[in-house]
């Protein structure tokens, strides 16, 4: 589990990528934050949970993960680059401060940056989402963005044929995360509230349970089967 609380950007280093897209090897510079990560240990990497594999072959403060084609395709990172930042974050551990929000690490959508504006010491971003998640997002909710735990502070009108959320940027997010330098256009992967999801998929059970039966088949009541 993590917070959204981002401990440091990290460096790409090599995407390798099989032919077929099916799966693609990432290898981060992320510095101290992995100094005592083991085998098997998880990182998120904007907002991605991911689990370090061969931590023998790689060299000091460098992360290694393999990321399957459904990561690839839900998430941004299937467009990294050499070169590019990356938000990280360490999974929070048991006793610490919850600081941001539930954070899984199963993000379940990318969002575009629609537009920007420089509020003089913060900044208001507005993200488009797809359909399906607006659902989950709510005024005043939680929300991570590449990884980073924000509070929404506007949202789109149920049914808007073109749905999006506003979130406000501090100084802090804004010079210690990705999401200072995310033109508008630019990809993101959105997580959004764990209690959201599971509350709708409660009520699509209720719903059936709820659905009237049909007439009953088959003997009729005091007939022999």
């Amino acid at each position: 589990m993590f917070t959204g609380i981002v401990a440091g950007q990290g460096t790409v280093r090599s995407v390798e990528a099989r032919p077929d897209g099916t799966s693609a090897r990432l290898l981060v510079d992320a510095g101290a934050l992995v100094a005592d990560l083991p085998h098997g240990g998880s990182l998120a990497v904007n907002g991605v949970c991911l689990t370090a594999t061969r931590t023998e072959q790689i060299g000091p403060g460098q992360f290694l993960a393999d990321v399957i084609g459904e990561t690839l395709v839900r998430t941004n990172l299937g467009a990294l680059a050499a070169g590019d930042a990356v938000n990280l974050e360490r999974c929070v551990p048991a006793g610490g401060r919850l600081d941001g929000h539930v954070v899984q690490g199963h993000v379940d959508g990318t969002g575009t940056v629609a537009e920007r504006e420089d509020l003089g010491e913060w900044e208001r971003v507005r993200v488009a989402l797809p359909a399906e998640l607006a659902p989950f997002v709510a005024e005043k909710g939680s929300i991570a963005v590449d990884g980073v735990s924000l509070t929404v502070t506007a949202v789109s009108e149920p049914g808007d044929p073109a749905p999006w959320f506003e979130v406000g940027l501090i100084p802090a997010t804004l010079a210690e995360t990705t999401l200072g330098r995310r033109p508008a256009g630019s990809t993101v992967n959105l997580e959004v509230d764990v209690l959201a999801k599971y509350a709708q998929r409660l009520l699509a059970f209720a719903r059936i349970d709820s659905t009237p039966q049909g007439p009953a088949t088959g003997p009729a009541a005091g007939e022999g089967a």
